[in-house]
């Protein structure tokens, strides 16, 4: 087999796998929760970690439920995939993920605040 026809086939099977390992929809809404209630717990202080605790409990999740529906999406690029979140009128890339796995960028910690009040503004 030539190099060319060897470089062609890995580059398919890379891409295959690629493909059917690319994250779902709901696992990047899963890190994003999870990142999501963690924010929270730190802007409200050891103090009130508690608090925060038993209002998500006592509301289900719903105020996070409604911060993920309106301003969190995830674009599917078949090959990786891209969590954005909107804040005001503008898309921000804070994780991709690919090969089954979901990175989150630094910039959703520079964000915190404006997260965690996005969140509160839904009660």
């Amino acid at each position: 087999m030539s190099k060319t026809r060897i470089f062609a086939v890995s580059m398919i099977v890379f891409m295959l796998i690629a493909f059917f390992s690319n994250p779902k929809q709901e696992q990047h809404e899963k890190i994003v929760r999870e990142k999501a209630i963690m924010l929270l717990k730190q802007q409200a202080g050891k103090q009130n970690e508690q608090v925060v605790d038993f209002g998500i409990q006592l509301f289900g999740n719903t105020l996070i439920d409604q911060f993920m529906q309106n301003h969190v999406s995830v674009e599917n690029y078949y090959l990786f995939s891209l969590t954005k979140i909107r804040v005001g009128h503008q898309d921000n890339t804070i994780g991709g993920g690919a090969f089954g796995t979901i990175w989150l960028s630094p910039k959703i910690d520079e964000k915190a605040a404006e997260i965690a009040k996005m969140i509160k503004e839904g009660l």
